[in-house]
């Protein structure tokens, strides 16, 4: 197998994980065909060639000066602060050299700096979400995505925030290698392989705000964990030990949200877990998702994701039907 340079271009103000995370995912892929450098070569490179600060502090040393950095196949673009108010020698190296490579890859704010060279126009894209805004705003003729891990568009990958780049070079890695190297790195990295790029930057825990008061944070757990039990507002009340009108009251005013569309969105996202990862019929997952019906489970699906439950597993899922190890696993 021919093997595949990787360039990793630093700067002052680079984000560590942003780095650090896709070259241990593509350095375990060596290690796994047992040929170090067989399958990806890595190199780093810096505008001048000397070591970059990171932003939690750390030094870096580059390989290379960006003038003779060797060309690339997968030209990886980190983010942190450094790229939000980006060195002009990166921003017209990347515009020159970034038409050159087989791939362009950004992880977090490293979008920016794609887009400041020009190489995002007419792709669609995305980057951290607190940022997702800005780089809209900043370059209308760029199509940002705010929702997903990451996008794949033609020879352009981009990724979320900071651990949403290992996720997209486990992808890159199953992409050129196989799923089985992929597989081992993810287990050995003890990450999932892999979080489809469809999957949301939050979760619902994540997108709502947590309860202050220890009751309701309790009752958030517990509808996290049982998504097919009674989760009717009077139920939760009990459990809240609060009457329903209370707390009713009391989870909008911390969570942000209502009891029903909270529970509607753990349901939903429970659901998509079990379809991407188990073989588990359509009836079962309705079932354990709190639906109780598949014809529930479907109409649920087609208004929040406008497709069907059959259609999201067939578009998403992430080890292929059928696939021995591929049993009912819990949801991550």
């Amino acid at each position: 197998m021919a093997h595949r340079t990787v360039l990793v271009v630093l700067f002052d103000g680079v984000q560590s994980l942003d780095v650090t995370g896709p070259v241990e995912v593509f350095a375990g892929a060596d290690a796994q065909v047992g040929d170090p450098g067989g399958t990806y070569r890595i190199h780093t490179a810096s505008p001048d060639g000397t070591p970059v600060r990171t932003s939690s502090g750390l030094s870096l040393v580059p390989d290379h000066t960006l003038a003779d950095a060797p060309a690339a196949h997968t030209l990886l673009v980190p983010g942190g602060p450094g790229a939000r108010d980006p060195d002009p020698r990166v921003v017209d190296w990347l515009r020159e050299h970034g038409p050159r490579a087989d791939r362009l890859v950004s992880v977090c704010t490293g979008a920016t700096l794609l887009a400041e060279a020009g190489l995002l126009d007419g792709r669609r894209v995305t980057t951290h979400w607190a940022y997702c805004a800005r780089l809209a705003r900043d370059h209308p003729a760029v199509e940002v995505d705010p929702d997903p891990i990451y996008v794949r568009d033609g020879r352009v990958a981009t990724s979320a925030g900071v651990t949403a780049g290992i996720d997209l070079a486990l992808a890159l890695v199953e992409e050129d290698v196989g799923r089985e190297a992929a597989l081992t790195v993810a287990r050995h990295l003890v990450v999932f392989l892999r979080r489809p790029g469809n999957q949301a930057q939050f979760s619902v825990q994540l997108s709502a705000q947590t309860a202050r008061r220890e009751p309701l944070r309790e009752v958030q757990h517990w509808i996290a964990e049982h998504p097919g039990d009674d989760l009717c507002v009077e139920s939760l009340a009990v459990r809240a030990r609060l009457s329903p009108r209370h707390f009713a009251r009391a989870f909008q005013a911390e969570t942000g949200t209502t009891p029903g569309r909270y529970v509607d969105a753990v349901r939903l996202e429970h659901a998509r877990r079990l379809l991407e990862d188990t073989t588990d019929g359509i009836e079962q997952i309705a079932r354990a998702s709190g639906y109780g019906t598949p014809e529930a489970m479907r109409r649920a699906f087609v208004k929040a994701l406008g497709s069907a439950p059959t259609e999201y597993r067939r578009r998403f899922r992430t080890a292929p039907l059928g696939e021995a190890d591929a049993g009912p696993r819990t949801p991550r």
